[in-house]
């Protein structure tokens, strides 16, 4: 046997083997948390460790009373989700207007230190969110934008807004020059340009980049406790979740289902884009 046929059928094995590893990791737990949301409390523990859900034992009701508001008894996890769309559809609003004319610049226009560019975005991420946790906390708290999802989107669009520009730059720079220079002799100013040809031509890029930024906004903790612990009805679903998970009178499969409504509306997002999220995010891969 050749080394190449070898090299071919050995890592052909090794995919496999890799891919149900990570499907094994990831889809058990979910899994398991599945089913402890539709068990009662009391089925969960007689026996904690059955892996299946009877017909008398399946029940819904942990979810109505996730979703169930607080003033009726429930958690409120209803409300909270509207808070989470809110703040991170906002933050892909304002990340996308924000970074859109960055990344463009980043890729067509010649500066001073323009190569260096990318890297200094880059160098954001060499701060931990902690290290800025504290001068954000007061600077915030003095503009009166504490306990505010406003003040909370605003936090993630400075971290947002470098990772945008850097991953649509490269996407910009492989469409060719010559189609804006054609839409300029067509009459076209250079803001009707990105508007008309650049932006369409770029949508795999953008809708990659967007729900990049949706799930980051989605699933942070650590800003929104920092903003928004003080105010209740302005949780989101991540801080809602673990504030909820350190009460003694919450039980486990009420966490669950919580998580549950946490873990879904990403998984369908992500699904339904996932052509373009693979499109999006290998664009600028090839400058040939």
């Amino acid at each position: 046997m050749s080394r190449a046929r070898f090299e071919e059928r050995f890592f052909a094995v090794t995919r496999r083997v890799v891919i149900a590893f990570l499907a094994l990791i990831t889809l058990v737990p979910f899994g398991y948390m599945l089913l402890l949301s539709v068990k009662p409390i009391d089925a969960l523990l007689l026996n904690p460790g059955q892996l299946w859900v009877s017909a008398k034992d399946f029940t819904l009701a942990t979810y109505e009373e996730v979703l169930r508001p607080t003033a009726e008894g429930g958690q409120g996890f209803l409300g909270m989700l509207g808070n989470t769309a809110l703040v991170s559809l906002g933050t892909v609003a304002l990340t996308m207007l924000a970074a859109i004319p960055g990344a463009y610049a980043i890729s067509r226009l010649k500066f001073f230190g323009g190569r260096q560019v990318s890297a200094l975005f880059l160098a954001v991420y060499l701060f931990p969110a902690t290290l800025l946790a504290v001068p954000l906390f007061v600077m915030f708290a003095r503009m009166g934008l504490q306990g505010s999802l406003a003040g909370l989107a605003l936090v993630y669009i400075a971290q947002t807004v470098p990772v945008s520009i850097y991953m649509m730059k490269n996407y910009f720079a492989t469409i060719p020059y010559s189609i804006e220079e054609a839409a300029a002799l067509d009459g076209c100013s250079r803001l009707q340009t990105v508007r008309k040809v650049v932006l369409p031509l770029a949508l795999p890029s953008l809708m990659a980049t967007g729900l990049y930024i949706f799930m980051i906004a989605w699933n942070e903790f650590l800003f929104a406790l920092l903003f928004l612990a003080a105010s209740p009805d302005k949780w989101t679903v991540s801080l809602g979740l673990q504030l909820l998970s350190n009460g003694v009178e919450v039980s486990k499969t009420v966490l669950m289902a919580g998580s549950v409504v946490l873990t879904v509306p990403v998984v369908l997002l992500f699904f339904a884009a996932e052509r373009l999220l693979t499109e999006g995010l290998t664009s600028g891969a090839d400058k040939s």
